[in-house]
């Protein structure tokens, strides 16, 4: 599952002057994955099943 938007990525980078490989979408997105599990996690330990801007 991609968490996301290739082209606003491409966009994004483009704006910087730079080119955006093929695979970067899906090392982004899995990055993304593993940043929201670990703030699910933290928040769970505070007792809140709200995940705050201060879990990531």
């Amino acid at each position: 599952m991609s968490y996301v938007v290739a082209s606003k990525v491409k966009d994004l980078l483009k704006s910087l002057d730079m080119m955006t490989a093929g695979e970067l979408s899906d090392a982004l997105s899995k990055f993304v994955e593993d940043a929201l599990k670990k703030a699910a996690h933290r928040a769970k330990e505070n007792g809140r099943k709200t995940v705050r801007s201060c879990d990531l």
